[in-house]
């Protein structure tokens, strides 16, 4: 077959997903290798190793690992600035954390493989174009912790638990997290959750999760057994957390294995919380579509009178083919909306609404 443009593609046989080839299409690599430049590291083609087991990127410096090179050890962006890693190789895959940003700012990162990229305590981050396959526990693949203007661009993840989160305060990050966007990428989930947001925060100075935006996603699997980690698009408010104005917009959900297309809760996991959320608001789902039959029951749920689920509107939401809206033909006027959907609508949920904007 050919290809007209890049792409990340899966090629099966048969259906098999977990034999298939992972064929990463990439941009052609227009970036000039001046190896004068005191500026730039260059790790040519061959193996690369390293002491204690990672890279260290100093301030003002940028790394490029060429096609054919392989980096034997982390690569850490941490307590830096200005800092750029680009290139088409790749980070081993006995590398966990392959990519960690950590208290830094100003930073770009293109091109590679590596089986995670988190991000945590930083502001300014651009991740473009960088693949991860993860197969080990808790092998989330690009998190965020304590963030802000973070832009995830033509990613794909591939991963053994969440594809990609978004927390306030954890793991030794503290504070919020605001202006978060993952655009134009792909997300399968072998465990867990193709998107989450919420879960973690500091209970003793409440925080705000705002403006996230998830935009032109295409996610191809979701397969969680355990009910209270379900939701390809899922708000779980915990820590005392406030999480409002999410957009997903332009996502296409194929017939995934096992979970929930939606879920909102303001919950009380004491596995992973202290306390329950503050509250959700301010979501919009617009033109996300659902092909297939394996759905289980999606939830909005709130906690209290005072931990509301508030402000939640799909706009053209499709499932096999048919638009769910609160005037859709065959609806019995005793049905909400929701259950046209096997969305279920819980206590403690204000303002749910499903438009049709195509008919307007």
């Amino acid at each position: 077959f050919s290809l007209e443009k890049p792409a990340n593609l899966s090629v099966e046989v048969n259906g098999d997903i977990f034999h298939n080839l992972h064929l990463f299409a990439n941009p052609l690599d227009t970036f000039k290798v001046d190896k004068k430049n005191p500026d730039l590291i260059y790790f040519g083609p061959g193996i690369h190793r390293f002491e204690g087991g990672e890279f260290r990127i100093p301030s003002g410096k940028t790394v490029y690992v060429a096609g054919g090179a392989v980096m034997m050890g982390r690569m850490l962006i941490e307590n830096v600035h200005d800092v750029k890693l680009l290139g088409r190789g790749i980070i081993d895959p006995s590398v966990k954390m392959g990519i960690r940003i950590a208290n830094s700012r100003n930073v770009y990162v293109e091109g590679l493989v590596a089986t995670q990229c988190a991000t945590g305590g930083s502001d300014s981050v651009t991740i473009r174009n960088v693949k991860v396959i993860s197969y080990f526990g808790w092998g989330d693949g690009m998190n965020v912790f304590s963030s802000r203007n973070v832009l995830f661009d033509r990613v794909f993840c591939r991963t053994s638990d969440d594809c990609t989160t978004v927390y306030g305060t954890r793991l030794g990050f503290e504070g919020p997290s605001s202006n978060i966007t993952m655009q134009n990428s792909t997300l399968w989930a072998d465990v867990a959750h193709p998107i989450f947001i919420g879960i973690h925060g500091n209970v003793d100075k409440p925080e705000i999760l705002e403006n996230l935006n998830y935009v032109n996603i295409d996610i191809l699997d979701h397969k969680e057994k355990q009910l209270n980690y379900q939701g390809c698009l899922a708000i779980n408010a915990g820590d005392e957390n406030l999480i409002r104005n999410v957009r997903f917009e332009d996502i296409r959900i194929e017939n995934f294995r096992q979970g929930q297309l939606v879920n909102l809760r303001i919950f009380f996991n004491e596995k992973y919380c202290k306390a329950p959320g503050r509250g959700i608001e301010n979501v919009v789902f617009k033109n996300v579509s659902y092909t297939g039959n394996r759905a289980e029951i999606s939830v909005i749920e709130g906690y209290d009178a005072q931990r509301k689920v508030r402000n939640i509107r799909f706009e053209n939401l499709r499932i096999n083919g048919q638009i769910i809206s609160d005037d859709m033909p065959g609806k019995p006027k005793w049905y909400h909306t929701g259950d046209m959907a096997r969305i279920y609508v819980g206590p403690h949920v204000d303002g749910v609404s499903f438009l049709n904007t195509f008919e307007k």
